[in-house]
């Protein structure tokens, strides 16, 4: 009795680690597109026949990929049915990140008809569900250390924990490696005038609810999604490598890289109230957090 309660309980395990790992890589591919107007423009507008296309469309792409790879871990003797069950599931977690993001950002609201709620969260859901299916082919682990190479890992990090050459080298590292992800996103972002209108009727309550959201999905990605040498990076010990400081330290990291794009595209100047910074920089600073998170995965 106890066994088939282990198993039950392990099988559970995988399953939310699965769908994590599938939000995760979602977040990463789809979020830039959730903050482009013209694929909200179009979603409000679409016809009928175009969101069932978009539908169909989307389901044969991530079908074909599920048949590879998809999100879940590698499977033996995984049968074809499978690729079904696992295309739908996807599916639903892009839909259900996509309306989430899009509420934070109050593009979707009590007023919106529910016809263009469908459209905006159809259209935004596509580049979402394709970060899911391929999360693991991108982004997937090198693969579990055996225990020798675990123990040889811990005594190098015993031998240098008290370097402080080497903890500065390790987070000179990891912020070079946040500020570069975050700029190449927020380059895409900042020029366009979409910060701007979000931030036309954003409030207190959501921007606190954006940091938090940021916070989660840049501590999520890094250190509990099962992306690359996700072991590796708990055992660092730079001068910020916990994981609660180093989600924080890249966050603000993060932070600078949106404000200066904002900056260096004219759309905030010195002159520009306390107030209109922030707003700008925190909005930016979502997609900025999570192209420093993908940079932080690449070293």
């Amino acid at each position: 009795m106890g066994v088939k309660h282990k198993q039950k309980k392990n099988v559970w395990v995988h399953e939310i680690n699965d769908i994590f790992r599938g939000m995760c890589g979602g977040f990463l591919f789809g979020t830039p597109l959730l903050y482009t107007m013209e694929v909200w423009w179009i979603g409000s507008i679409a016809k009928p026949s175009m969101v069932m296309l978009a539908i169909a469309l989307t389901f044969i792409v991530v079908f074909l990929l599920n048949r590879t790879e998809g999100f879940r871990k590698p499977r033996h003797g995984s049968r074809p049915y499978e690729a079904l069950t696992d295309t739908i599931e996807a599916m639903a977690i892009g839909i259900g990140c996509s309306a989430l993001i899009l509420l934070l950002l109050q593009e979707l609201t009590s007023e919106t008809s529910l016809r263009e709620i469908l459209g905006k969260i159809i259209f935004e859901s596509v580049p979402f569900t394709l970060g899911v299916a391929l999360a693991n082919q991108f982004l997937a682990d090198t693969g579990a250390e055996t225990n020798s190479q675990t123990q040889k890992r811990s005594q190098e990090t015993k031998r240098t924990g008290n370097n402080n050459s080497d903890k500065l080298h390790v987070t000179l590292a990891d912020i070079g490696a946040t500020l570069i992800g975050a700029v190449v996103i927020a380059f895409n972002i900042a020029p366009t005038d979409e910060i701007p209108m979000l931030a036309a009727a954003v409030s207190p309550p959501r921007l606190i609810a954006i940091i938090a959201v940021s916070l989660l999905i840049s501590y999520a990605i890094v250190f509990e999604a099962g992306f690359s040498d996700q072991q590796k990076r708990r055992q660092q010990r730079g001068l910020f490598q916990r994981p609660i400081s180093e989600t924080i330290m890249s966050y603000l990291v993060s932070l600078i890289a949106a404000a200066f794009m904002l900056w260096f595209f004219q759309k905030l100047t010195f002159s520009d109230p306390w107030r209109m910074w922030l707003e700008y920089t925190l909005l930016l600073g979502l997609p900025g957090t999570i192209g420093g998170a993908a940079g932080r995965l690449a070293i």
